[in-house]
């Protein structure tokens, strides 16, 4: 294959996963064991140093409808506001006739905090459920894929652009760039926010990689892609959001100079060596020592006696469970707050969902896939810690939310 970014095709295979459900297919009952099965294999590239997937699994297949929710989570909606508020005290402010187009907008939980500043907003959301929720919501929201046709569609420019969790999701990578290229004014920001790769392999957060991430981006990375489109890269810092986040603002190219510290940033960067392929090939003995690990503490408990639950259902957390090989017989339900999802099973290993309220029997462990939210989960599950419940982090974040 060519690469996402640069076309090179000096790839090389650094991570292999084995193959995978995709992870956001929970399942009804009777579609259990009927699902489809994928590589999930992490390419690197020697040209410009991207690593990404090296199979596609369609994006109507995985966007046209899924479950995931972000206004579910407190930390997620605070995050946004932090970065609504953000965006308009340092660019927008005194401006009249604000307007934000929010890629991937999914309920339109980033999209209230800047209706609540005064902005129009559009979502663009190709999953028809979501879509649904955040237009009965009030947010108006495109249901359709965000690419240059439908750019042109829209037929307007915006002040702003966001792109929270998805910019490493695209298939039409280049598409989507020029999209925003076209619809963003001159004097407009785009703020992008991906996972760092950096933090993934610091943190040993292997689950992050999963069918809907076709890229793992570093500074250097994605600002190879952005230049490519007449785009760039001012200023950036790295939120604890989902164990490690870059939030990016981006410009035309040649309108804004980089912040002192991106500049420091890039430093770090390149000092850390995070964007070398030994680093890629050290990650992959780490990824292979943690499935030791877990299933050896797994094992323990179930020979102890002691009754396992999942804490949380993230999409993230069914890399995990399919590459460990754990089922219904180390850990009995996954527990989760999302309403559209009672009743389903997780992908591959076909563990039960459990809606809070549906919990009658607590635990002697909850094992935590959401850990990406360790501070708020720890902080809201005391009264459960105090009664012997066990919490246990399979990835320990450097930094959470």
């Amino acid at each position: 294959m060519d690469c996402r970014v640069c076309d090179s095709q000096n790839l090389e295979l650094v991570v292999d996963l084995g193959e995978q459900p995709r992870c956001n297919n929970f399942l009804k009952p009777e579609d259990v064991g009927k699902e489809p099965f994928y590589p999930l294999r992490l390419l690197y590239c020697h040209d410009c140093h991207t690593s990404q997937l090296d199979f596609t699994v369609k994006k109507e297949v995985m966007y046209s409808d899924h479950t995931y929710l972000s206004g579910v989570t407190k930390s997620l909606s605070e995050h946004f506001l932090g970065i609504a508020q953000e965006v308009d005290n340092r660019f927008m402010r005194g401006r009249a006739d604000k307007r934000v187009l929010d890629i991937g907008s999914n309920d339109g939980t980033q999209l209230k905090h800047f209706q609540a500043l005064g902005y129009e907003v559009l979502g663009v959301e190709p999953s028809k459920t979501t879509a649904r929720i955040a237009n009965k919501a009030g947010v108006p929201t495109l249901n359709a894929f965000f690419n240059e046709e439908t750019m042109k569609g829209i037929g307007k420019q915006f002040d702003v652009f966001n792109a929270a969790g998805v910019f490493f999701h695209l298939e039409e990578l280049h598409s989507v760039c020029r999209a925003i290229k076209q619809g963003l004014k001159q004097d407009g920001i785009f703020v992008v926010q991906f996972l760092y790769m950096k933090s993934i392999m610091e943190n040993s957060a292997f689950d992050q990689i999963y069918h809907e991430h076709l890229l793992y981006y570093t500074l250097e990375t994605i600002e190879v892609l952005l230049n490519r489109h007449g785009l760039s890269m001012f200023d950036a810092y790295l939120a604890p959001i989902h164990g490690g986040s870059i939030i990016g603002f981006i410009s035309h190219e040649g309108t804004r100079e980089p912040e002192p510290r991106l500049l420091t940033m890039r430093e770090e960067e390149k000092a850390s060596g995070c964007n070398s392929v030994a680093a890629y090939r050290k990650f992959d003995r780490r990824i292979k020592q943690m499935k030791e690990e877990n299933l050896a503490y797994l094992r323990a408990a179930k020979a102890a006696d002691k009754k396992v639950y999942g804490f949380g259902a993230p999409i993230k957390g069914n890399t995990m469970l399919n590459y460990l090989g754990v089922g219904p017989d180390l850990i009995q339900y996954l527990v989760e707050k999302n309403e559209l999802r009672r009743g389903l099973y997780s992908p591959g290993m076909h563990i039960p969902l459990l809606i809070e309220d549906e919990v009658k029997e607590l635990p002697d462990i909850y094992y935590v896939l959401a850990w990406n939210f360790k501070k708020e989960i720890l902080a809201n599950n005391k009264a459960l810690m105090d009664q012997g419940v066990e919490f246990y982090f399979p990835v320990n974040p450097k930094v959470c939310a």
